[in-house]
């Protein structure tokens, strides 16, 4: 056995990997990690990257850049044109984002889970209970980025956003661990609700963030502040964006939550825990 995987057999434990991630005092951390992983000195820049590219072993050969600034750059960082391909079929709606597949299936009633035993509502999740009922018994999916993944997402179809409502909250980790033992830990993060439209058909996708530089950006609203900055009243829009086009980022890995109505059907071979590539077909528009 290698170091590293010693090392990620300890660090895995889940009692160690729950209090270590989230025992912590979770937001002072996250915003400590946020500012070093901004500081592009190398003497702060390089160890942090060199941490990074050991435990999380990201997949650089599909990104321009090999060598960044900072641990933010490491994160954020773009790829090579044409490393995503969308499904080009109007009827498929794709995965927004690199991922693990975690919790999907249907929503009964306004109840869903976040892993098998912990359930949580609709309505503790979305603020808006309007909103919240036109997913009811419908479809949800859920992604999970890790550190380690290509950390932006686009629209999943051609579609237009109507509006995002930023709802503050806590930055708990997301990983399977944190997930069976704190119930409806998505209502308790920190996240944006982006609610979309392709043609008539409503969609919500809905980016959690989590420990450790717990940031979401939003590129069709403003690439400069957080999605925080956009505060708590809900904000309309009319913005078009084509299948593919980028949406936002996040700084760290993290989460997002699709939910289409009753009446779309979710792809087949989905399976929990197995990776997905943005692109991929997620769902399928009926007719």
């Amino acid at each position: 056995m290698t170091i590293r995987a010693a090392l990620m057999r300890v660090l895995l434990q889940e009692d160690l990997n729950f209090l270590l991630t989230n025992r912590l005092p979770r937001r002072l951390a996250t915003q400590a990690l946020g500012r070093i992983a901004g500081i592009e000195h190398p003497m702060v820049s390089r160890p942090a990257l060199a941490a990074w590219r050991y435990f999380a072993r990201p997949d650089l050969s599909d990104t321009p850049e090999r060598r960044f600034a900072s641990l933010r750059d490491g994160f954020t960082r773009s790829l090579t044109p044409g490393a995503r391909a969308f499904d080009p079929d109007p009827a498929v709606i794709a995965s927004p984002c690199d991922a693990i597949i975690g919790a999907h299936g249907t929503v009964e009633g306004d109840r869903l889970y976040q892993v098998k035993g912990f359930p949580y509502h609709l309505g503790d999740l979305i603020p808006d209970p309007v909103l919240a009922e036109r997913f009811c018994d419908g479809q949800f999916i859920t992604l999970r980025l890790t550190a380690g993944m290509y950390h932006r997402f686009h629209a999943p179809a051609d579609i237009t956003v109507e509006g995002v409502t930023y709802v503050s909250g806590d930055c708990w980790n997301v990983n399977p661990i944190a997930l069976k033992r704190v119930e409806r830990l998505f209502c308790r993060n920190e996240r944006a609700v982006l609610e979309a439209r392709v043609g008539n058909v409503p969609l919500l996708i809905v980016p959690v963030a989590a420990i450790l530089v717990a940031s979401i950006r939003l590129s069709f609203v403003n690439t400069e502040p957080m999605a925080r900055a956009i505060g708590p009243e809900r904000r309309a829009l009319n913005a078009k964006l084509s299948k593919g086009a980028e949406m936002g980022w996040f700084e760290h890995g993290s989460t997002i939550i699709c939910f289409l109505p009753s009446g779309v059907e979710l792809a087949l071979g989905l399976r929990e825990g197995e990776p997905i590539r943005a692109g991929q077909a997620i769902a399928l528009l009926p007719g």
